[in-house]
This record gives structure tokens, C-alpha cells and sequence, in this order.
């Protein structure tokens, strides 16, 4: 008879108490997993039995004299554990009020809390308090994650902020359930929601080996499989995002969809994660695989995240690049004779056009560029019948069929002026772009397109994308976005692209990065503000919440732009900041990239080093210094504290547009976007977050 393999797991836990020793002790836990990996049953690794404790399989092990792992070595079976390392009386102390067992409903590897005195919630026993799952049955708590050791600690809530208190008590699906439960969700949506069946199943609680392959458990363990993959999480042991998954994301990832698959989800949810995994899963299948994104400094930050989870011979089957830039290189290669223009490079076109304009129908400079953006680009209208006939709905100002001629000789003087010199708009690139593929299909071959950042792209992007791929078959298109970080003006309805979404539509709640306490912050930005599903139906945030907990925003007013700088070089230059690391994951943002320079300046000149976020490649963690960075740059990373600096009254770039503008909706928009920027930048900060003004602070801040 064979015998089962070794399995060496290491749990979320360990590396995050790894991550906290001091640096000669991690090399000495590092040299000894790399040994213990090799063979967990040496005679040269003394497993100590550990007194008062309540899972009899933890052992201790000798990292040096001082330092203690603590280790699940099972009775029998061949899986082994690496749970915690720390000092020894603090390793002991830990090891004291845990234990790791396979839960009897969901077959799932769980560690836990089992301190008798935290299992107490103080109530008044005269008082009758009604719990918050007094009508969940047990087997079903059990059924979600609870462990029997805990189900009469959960019949004791009976409020939210209860609930709370609990969360590092309990396995993370346990209270993941336990707060949609509480937020209003019936349990027949929880089971949904988190995969889960209510039924009876059989769980053999001795078999480690199939309960650490189970869903709930690999959102803490993760099964070692060779040197240097170990050596790659060590090295960088609080990015668990490249080895952990929660189960909602690996469903996710690890699966053959059967058409385009939407995923929507709030900031730190993990979206881009999600994204990054199945381009790694797809292209180890032997697929190429094209993964594009908005902006060329977000596909920078991307691809390099992709080499830390991807061999190399992987990366070679990942083409990263934003979907501008994949327009551009496809058109040169076709021979394309014109030269794409953006905003700022089409100024002087729409300037000498508009001199044109009728003076007497009282229509605006705003109002042309909007007519442009909203109805001519939009619906590539490009003739005055095809305009006449054009739907103009959500459009403020009405026009008749006269004004509408007048209007029409306006852009078509622009698309001459236009085509003379050789030139092209993004939305008519594209358009090209895709007109050249559906002459020619095989100029290109993909299995699969992966989209980030899905609420940016726009219209025109996704036709392009279903092009890229025409029919739909399994695979084919993965989306994930967020409407309520849409920092670009860019409308996405995915139907109306010839991508079909029904049935493969999934949502992420679970925010991974801020605290609850920024979160709801965060999201308060945004209240009232309607936000789409990218598909023409409207999104919202129920059941959202954060995993962490911390200390609320700090929101500082100054008489001046001294006194703004003073107080944010005060806290860079604190203990509390003040190490070279510390000042790496730290990020002050601005609106602007003139404002960049300025409190750049000024803070070298209070003796603060820092680092400027190139617009064009990725983010160097390498760089010393306080980071420094606009809005729109901070979008798809994070950092430990984050400082919104001048976000003074008039830091709203977009709310003096929307003052031109006659369009009420435009008007909406535009200070959607804006909210949305603080939204994005806020939702940066993983512990802290500061905003500051050098004077009275923006009224978007009113509702916080």
C-alpha cells in the first residue's frame, strides 16, 4: 500500500506573525520552513507538546532560543500546519486560546478562538433580549461556518455592534454569513451568496487532507509546493493576495464560464486580484490571453504584479497593455495613415470651429463639445441625416429640426478640419480599428480578453472587445468594474455592446483593504448618487463591508497653505511615520499635477523626502519617500496611510465645467466624477486616512 505524500501548509496567520519579527529571526524561520518543507518528519525537528492548551495536535518548535513556531502535527494523516511564530511566551500564549479543526457541516480547516472568558457577552439577565439568529437553526449555523464550540456564543448577539466585537473569534465564513444575515439578507440568499448548501453532507473529521482542499480553507492555508515558491511568499509575506483567495473570488477564477462574465464590486474587494488570478489560470491552460485596462500607468502597475504570481514562461502568454495602446500598435501595423488625437491636442480644431457657430440659437461653447461627447461621438453619427434621425434622450436642451442643421454644420466643419490634417479622435480610432478587424478576423488571435477597471472604457472599447473575440463560446471575456469608481466620463452598457451577461453576473462584497471605519467614509462621498451595473440597470453597495477595523478619517481645515504643510510634514516626520518603509506606504493626493509639484516642493523643504508617481509606469516600491500622486494616478493601488491634501472649495476641477454647462445631467455627472475621484482616493488608505484644506474645505465634503 502507498503512502500518502506529505502536505506542508502555511496559514494566513503565520506570515502575517512573520511579518512582524525581527529581521535576523525571520531569516532563522525562513531556513527553518525551507527544512521543515523538505521533511516535516525529520528527527531533527523537536515538536514540543505544548500544556494548557485545547487542541491537543499543536506542537511548538525551535526556531533559535528565544522564538517559538507553533505547528498542527496531526495524529494521523499526512498534513502538517504552520500557524504562528512569535516570541516564546507570546507563541505559547497564542497557541493557548485556539484550536484548528475541520468543521462537521462544511468539511472546511478551521482555526478559531476558544478563550472562555472572550465567550462571554455581559448582559443584564433580568432583561429578556431577543438574539440576532434566534431563528436560525443550529445545523444550519453550523452549516455556515459556526463551530459547534461557538454556536451558543452567536445565540448570545442580539446587535450589530455585538457582532462586531466577535469577528476575530470566529472562522471568516462564519462571520461573513452572520453579517449578511444581519444587514437583512435571508438565509436562503446567504447559502446562495456564499455557495453553500443547506444539506446534510459527510465529513470525515479526521481527513486533513481533503478538508485543506476545501474552499473555505484555502482562504487561510496554502499547501506548499516547492522551495521556491515557498521562498517567493516569505519574501513578501504580507501580499496574501497571491496565495490566498476567498472562496467568492476563487469561484470565480478557477472555472470555465460559458460566455462574457461580469463581476462587479466595491473598492478593495479584490476585483483586479480576481482579474490577475485568471489570466494566470487561463494561461496555464496553454491560452493567450490579452489583459487591458483604461489607463497605460494601471496596466504598468498590472503586468508587474502579474510577474509575482506567473513563471515567466507564463507572462509570455499575457499581453498587458491598455486599450488605447492596443489600438495605436494594431493601426500602425495596418498601415494606418492618421494620428490619434485626445482633449487637449483637438483645442485649437473645436476653437476655430466654433467661431462658426450661430450666435443667435444661444447655444453654448459647452453645449457643442456635449452634443459631441454625448450624442455625435456616442452614436458615431457621421452624416446630417444620420443626426436628424439620432435619439437625443438625457440631453437637457431640446432641438428642433432647424436647429439641429445648424448645429450639424458646426461638427462637420470639425471632422474636416480633422481629416485634412491626418487626425482622429480615441472613439473614431477605434471605430477603425474594429472595422479593419471584421474585414480581416484572423489578423489577431486571442482565447480570451480579461477587461480591469470595466466602468472607464466606454462604448466604443467594448464593441472593440467583442470584435477582438466575435462569437461568444466558454471563456471569452472576463469584466470586472465598479461604477462608483468611475473617474472618466466613459458610459458602459455591456448589452449594447453585443456582449451578453445574463446568468453570468457576480458581485464581491467583502472589502480587504481599508478599514470599516474608512469605508464608511468612503461611501458616504457618494450618497445619492445613482450608480449603474454597466449594463444599464442601477448598482448598489447592501452587504459591502470591510474585514478591518481601525480609526475614523481625520478631516483638518487650515487658514493657509503653511499651515496645511506644517501639520502633513508633522506626521510624515513622527515616529510613527518616519522609517523608510513607513514613508513608502504613505500617499499624499492631490486633484492636480501642478498641485503635485507644489506640495512636493514644499514638503522636501520641511525635510521630507519623497516620490512622484510617474503617469507612465509602474509604481517603484524600490523609490524612498513619501509618495506623492493626482487622483487619477492613486487608482488600483494602496498604501498604509494616505493624506487627501487641498481639497479646498475649489479643488472640484469638473464642478466649474458643470457651472457652464446648461444640462442638468451633464451638470450630475460631472460632480459624480468628482466624488468619485475622492471616492477612488480615500478607498486608497488600508489604516489611515487624512483630509486636509488649505482653507474651507470642498463642499462635496457637506454629507461627511
Amino acid at each position: 500500500m502507498s503512502i500518502p505524500a506529505v502536505k506542508v501548509a502555511i496559514s494566513a496567520d503565520f506570515l502575517s506573525a512573520f511579518s512582524k519579527i525581527p529581521k535576523p529571526q525571520q531569516s532563522k524561520v525562513m531556513k527553518f520552513v525551507e527544512e521543515f518543507k523538505e521533511n516535516p518528519q525529520s528527527s531533527a525537528i523537536n515538536y514540543e507538546k505544548i500544556h494548557n492548551v485545547k487542541d491537543s495536535k499543536f506542537r511548538s518548535v525551535r526556531i533559535d532560543q528565544a522564538y517559538r513556531g507553533i505547528i498542527v502535527k496531526p495524529d494521523e494523516g499526512n498534513v502538517y500546519v504552520l500557524l504562528w511564530v512569535d516570541h516564546h511566551d507570546e507563541a505559547y500564549a497564542w497557541a493557548e486560546k485556539r484550536t484548528c479543526k475541520i468543521n462537521p457541516e462544511t468539511g472546511s480547516l478551521q482555526i478559531y478562538s476558544v478563550d472562555e472568558q472572550d465567550l462571554v457577552i455581559k448582559k443584564d439577565k433580568q432583561e429578556k433580549v431577543e438574539g440576532l439568529f434566534d431563528e436560525i437553526r443550529t445545523k444550519q449555523l453550523l452549516r455556515l461556518g459556526v463551530p459547534e464550540e461557538l454556536v451558543d456564543l452567536v445565540r448570545s448577539i442580539s446587535t450589530d455592534v455585538e457582532l462586531e466585537k466577535l469577528e476575530s473569534k470566529l472562522p471568516q465564513e462564519a462571520f461573513e454569513a452572520l453579517y449578511m444575515l444581519a444587514a437583512g439578507f435571508s438565509l436562503q440568499d446567504v447559502f446562495n451568496e456564499l455557495d453553500k448548501k443547506d444539506e446534510d453532507v459527510v465529513v470525515d473529521l479526521n481527513d486533513y487532507v481533503k478538508a485543506i482542499d476545501q474552499v473555505d480553507s484555502k482562504r487561510r492555508f496554502y499547501v506548499i509546493e516547492n522551495e521556491l515558491e515557498m521562498e517567493a511568499i516569505l519574501n513578501a509575506p504580507l501580499e496574501k493576495w497571491r496565495v490566498f483567495l476567498h472562496p467568492s473570488q476563487r469561484r470565480l477564477v478557477d472555472k470555465d464560464w460559458n460566455g462574457p462574465v461580469r463581476v462587479l464590486g466595491g473598492a478593495g474587494t479584490g476585483k483586479t486580484v480576481v482579474a490577475m488570478h485568471r489570466a494566470k489560470w487561463l494561461a496555464s491552460k496553454g491560452e493567450r490571453i490579452l489583459f487591458t485596462t483604461f489607463t497605460k500607468n494601471l496596466a504598468k502597475d498590472i503586468e508587474s504584479n502579474l510577474g509575482k504570481i506567473c513563471s515567466p514562461e507564463l507572462m509570455k502568454k499575457i499581453e498587458v497593455v491598455n486599450i488605447d495602446q492596443w489600438v495605436s500598435d494594431f493601426l500602425k501595423k495596418n498601415g494606418y495613415d492618421y494620428k490619434i488625437v485626445y482633449d487637449k491636442e483637438t483645442e485649437k480644431y473645436w476653437q476655430g470651429v466654433l467661431t462658426l457657430a450661430n450666435t443667435q440659437n444661444n447655444l453654448s461653447e459647452e453645449f457643442y463639445r456635449e452634443e459631441w461627447e454625448k450624442v455625435i461621438q456616442a452614436q458615431g453619427i457621421r452624416s446630417l441625416n444620420e443626426y436628424l434621425k439620432a435619439s437625443r434622450v438625457g440631453r437637457g436642451i431640446q432641438l428642433n429640426r432647424k436647429l439641429r442643421k445648424e448645429v450639424w454644420s458646426v461638427f462637420e466643419e470639425y471632422i474636416r478640419r480633422l481629416k485634412e490634417n491626418h487626425l482622429k479622435e480615441r472613439e473614431d480610432a477605434i471605430r477603425d480599428c474594429r472595422h479593419i478587424l471584421e474585414q480581416n478576423p484572423n489578423a489577431i488571435s486571442y482565447f480570451s480578453v480579461i477587461v480591469d477597471e470595466a466602468q472607464d472604457m466606454g462604448m466604443e472599447a467594448f464593441k472593440l472587445i467583442r470584435t477582438i473575440i466575435p462569437e461568444e463560446r466558454v471563456n471569452d471575456i472576463f469584466i470586472v468594474g465598479d461604477a462608483h469608481q468611475k473617474i472618466y466620463s466613459n458610459k458602459v452598457v455591456l448589452s449594447q455592446c453585443g456582449i451578453n451577461i445574463r446568468g453570468r453576473s457576480r458581485k464581491l462584497r467583502i472589502n480587504y483593504r481599508t478599514t470599516e471605519e474608512i469605508r464608511k467614509w468612503s461611501v458616504a462621498i457618494l450618497e445619492g448618487v445613482k450608480v449603474d451595473d454597466l449594463d444599464g440597470s442601477e448598482d448598489d453597495q447592501k452587504g459591502y463591508r470591510s474585514l478591518l477595523h481601525g480609526s475614523e478619517p481625520i478631516v483638518k481645515e487650515f487658514k493657509s497653505f503653511e499651515e496645511e504643510v506644517a501639520f502633513i510634514s508633522a506626521f510624515l516626520n513622527s515616529a510613527e511615520v518616519n522609517t523608510d518603509e513607513k514613508l513608502k506606504s504613505t500617499c499624499l493626493v492631490v486633484r492636480t499635477n501642478n498641485l503635485v509639484d507644489k506640495y512636493k516642493e514644499a514638503l522636501e523643504k520641511e525635510g521630507v523626502s519623497s516620490y512622484k508617481i510617474s503617469r507612465s509606469s509602474a509604481e517603484d516600491r524600490k523609490r524612498p519617500g513619501v509618495r506623492i500622486a493626482t487622483m487619477h494616478r492613486v487608482k488600483g493601488l494602496e498604501f498604509d496611510n494616505v493624506i487627501i491634501a487641498g481639497l479646498d472649495d475649489g479643488s472640484a476641477l469638473l464642478l466649474k465645467k458643470a457651472n457652464k454647462s446648461e444640462d442638468s445631467v451633464i451638470k450630475r455627472e460631472y460632480e459624480q466624477i468628482e466624488r468619485s475621484l475622492i471616492h477612488v482616493s480615500a478607498t486608497r488608505a488600508k489604516r489611515q486616512l487624512f483630509i486636509t484644506s488649505p482653507r474651507k474645505l470642498s463642499p462635496l465634503l457637506s454629507k461627511n
